[in-house]
């Protein structure tokens, strides 16, 4: 059974996505548009968050991405395909006790900016950033052992920091253009 175990943030991450990158670089090179360290291991004034490096993998074509599962398995991670969300590739690295999440989207799909804006939205907003590193924390407490609850608890909280991001992100845009 996996634990939901939430850490103070480490640099440590940081070397741990750079690692990770320059191994997914190679085992992707000829399908790679990007690649981002994204989620809460990426943001410093988060303060809290689960040891989990999840990364973000732009891609030319989703469907060539099937084409590397066996590679991703020689690696320890398990080929999950769409798990839930449309247009992705998912695999998690680590059975119960998760290291990496890689998530595969092709170039263009609406939720590369929804995951870059959040993250941008969090690294100039550390206030929101630390309220959402306290929620990590009551949720975990509240749901050590089921993950999936810490989630659901989450999701609201989520939502509304993804919508703010993504608002902020084209007012942005659109000051740039002014």
């Amino acid at each position: 059974m996996r634990k939901t175990e939430i850490v103070p943030w480490s640099k440590e991450w940081a070397e741990s996505y750079a690692s990770e990158e320059r191994i997914l670089k190679e085992v992707f090179r000829d399908e790679l548009v990007d690649i981002f360290h994204i989620g809460s291991t990426s943001i410093k004034s988060i303060g809290y968050a689960k040891p989990i490096i999840d990364i973000l993998l732009v891609v030319r074509k989703i469907e060539h991405v099937d084409l590397y599962n066996e590679k991703m398995r020689s690696l320890g991670y398990k080929p999950r395909g769409e798990n839930g969300i449309s247009g992705r590739r998912y695999f998690p690295k680590g059975k119960e006790k998760r290291t990496h999440h890689v998530h595969v989207f092709e170039a263009d799909n609406e939720n590369i900016e929804k995951h870059l804006c959040f993250k941008h939205f969090l690294l100039t907003h550390p206030e929101e950033a630390k309220k959402y590193g306290e929620l990590k924390i009551l949720l975990a407490k509240q749901f050590p052992n089921h993950t999936h609850q810490y989630q659901k608890g989450k999701e609201a909280f989520m939502d509304e920091l993804v919508e703010k991001s993504l608002k902020w992100s084209h007012c942005n845009k659109n000051k740039k253009l002014s």
